[in-house]
């Protein structure tokens, strides 16, 4: 598969609508493949209306959760019972309810430090996988999940920053993240988080305009330099989408 040139733009009314339509295109990937299904979680606020909606009777139960596993493209290098902790928040919302323990991956914040963290997880990705090496042809995630932080990291890839040109590494360690909360992190590197048949990006919010304006006037900033090696969704609500700029469906 070849990374798409732009992403596609859908427009949803507001951060409700969002999380709908999300959820609309998880399980359409989900639909899409009858054997073992990889999702890529996200952190932060951004997918927590998406996370309670996954969760919710109607919908929980369409997922078949004896076929899907559940990864996260990046933690906090902190433990599982502290609140900033990604997955521990995804489990809290929505997984541990439904999801067989073996098939939620987090990343293993006991480990000794944040490097240690990430190697352990790229032996658990290449084990899931098969394989030490990607290949295009087989994406590693049928989907995976994004935000954009206010200035313009993704997962924990942060502008100027050397992890964000990693090309080799499947996971890195963050010594200090470089907005708040100032803590050490983990994240997948850009070409295992383009392994994927859909990467889902949600931003919502006012105060995600500007960034979004940046990202669409083509400033190269992490979440842009994003792609799927499938199809690249930016979906976005009409209080983060600048004056101007129209979407579809």
């Amino acid at each position: 598969m070849e990374a798409a040139e732009q992403p596609k733009l859908i427009v949803a009314a507001d951060a409700e609508a969002l999380a709908l339509t999300a959820a609309e295109r998880v399980m359409a990937r989900i639909a899409a493949n009858p054997s073992r299904i990889a999702i890529c979680l996200t952190g932060g606020s951004s997918p927590r209306k998406l996370y309670q909606l996954l969760g919710s009777d109607a919908w929980r139960e369409r997922i078949p959760w004896e076929r899907v596993h559940w990864f996260i493209g990046d933690e906090r290098f902190v433990s599982e019972s502290d609140p900033l902790n990604n997955m521990a928040a995804a489990r809290a919302t929505f997984l541990d309810r439904s999801a067989p323990s073996g098939h939620i991956h987090p990343i293993p914040t006991t480990a000794e430090n944040p490097d240690r963290a990430a190697e352990a997880y790229a032996r658990e990705l290449q084990a899931f996988y098969g394989a030490d090496r990607l290949d295009a042809a087989r994406p590693l995630f049928d989907m995976v999940l994004m935000g954009v932080g206010p200035d313009g990291h993704t997962a924990s890839l942060f502008p100027g920053y050397s992890e964000v040109e990693e090309t080799e590494r499947w996971v890195v360690g963050v010594p200090k993240a470089s907005v708040a909360p100032f803590v050490p992190r983990v994240s997948l590197t850009l070409p295992v988080l383009a392994s994927c048949r859909e990467m889902l990006f949600g931003i919502a919010g006012h105060d995600k305009r500007p960034i979004l304006t940046r990202l669409l006037n083509g400033e190269t900033l992490p979440a842009l330099r994003a792609r799927s090696n499938g199809e690249t969704v930016w979906l976005v609500d009409q209080a983060a989408l600048p004056e101007g700029i129209r979407g579809g469906r």
